[in-house]
């Protein structure tokens, strides 16, 4: 049997200290990863959490993994930040404008990117992420901030990892399963993370979409406690060369599962 090698692993800091990985090889691919702990450099289960959403794409792209740079400064904004990646990405020697992916809160900062600074997006995929957070979403991520201020990231854990389940029985499991894991999911409440819920929590991007020139997909889970179905299908209706993918019986999807990379790749080469 023949075994495939694992991608070469890049990584360092961009303009602004933005931590980045790079993986795989051919035409550039811009990820922008959802919610971290914090906004260092990923090592360990977190570093092996974050490959495996990368290694789908990596096969055919290589793809740039940038989060957002330590140290944020209040206020911040979804619009500040996408400004942050702006200007990390006009100091990179790729050839623009790029194919950009973002996952979950990535990918309200994408869609704010692609608005704000349409020159540097050629293709825009945006997986489990809307122009804004559902009512659902809301409560489960001021709940997570509010156990993270408390002291108590077990609790903090449980709140955020319930949010991925689409029935009660599977919520209830994956609220255990946070309890477990504890800070090992999200810390202890580094402001950074902090800034970035809070930032998210009161972004509306709807004004904003009419704004995207570039061709965008819009691919979430049917059951997606986060964003929900109608808010996947209202952001890709005002893009104006939006495009809609919702996959039945899911919750909240992320690339690492095999036909939303399929589905991400056909996009952005053109399918």
């Amino acid at each position: 049997m023949t075994t495939v090698p694992e991608p070469a692993l890049a990584h360092g800091a961009l303009h602004g200290g933005m931590p980045y990985l790079r993986v795989g090889s051919g035409a550039p691919l811009v990820f922008l990863p959802g919610i971290t702990a914090h906004h260092r450099q990923p090592e360990g289960s977190d570093l092996r959490a974050q490959l495996a959403q990368l290694r789908p794409l990596a096969r055919h792209r290589q793809v740039w993994w940038i989060n957002r740079r330590p140290g944020l400064a209040a206020p911040v904004t979804i619009a500040g930040l996408a400004r942050d990646y702006a200007e990390a990405l006009r100091h990179v020697r790729l050839d623009g404008p790029l194919d950009v992916v973002g996952v979950s809160t990535g990918g309200s900062i994408a869609l704010q990117l692609a608005a704000d600074h349409p020159a540097l997006v050629r293709r825009l995929a945006v997986v489990s992420a809307a122009c804004r957070l559902g009512p659902q979403g809301k409560r489960l991520q001021r709940r997570t901030c509010e156990w993270l201020r408390a002291g108590n990231p077990r609790r903090a854990a449980a709140a955020m990892l319930a949010g991925l389940g689409t029935r009660a029985t599977t919520r209830r499991l994956l609220a255990g399963a946070g309890w477990l894991v504890g800070s090992r999911l999200l810390g202890t409440g580094d402001p950074d993370l902090l800034a970035t819920l809070e930032a998210e929590d009161a972004f509306d991007g709807e004004p904003r979409l009419a704004a995207i020139t570039a061709p965008a997909l819009v691919a979430g889970g049917e059951r997606d406690a986060f964003y929900g179905r109608d808010r996947f299908a209202r952001t890709a209706e005002l893009i104006p060369h939006g495009r809609l993918r919702i996959y039945p019986g899911l919750g909240h999807v992320s690339t690492h599962r095999r036909a939303v990379a399929r589905d991400v790749l056909t996009f952005l080469d053109g399918g």
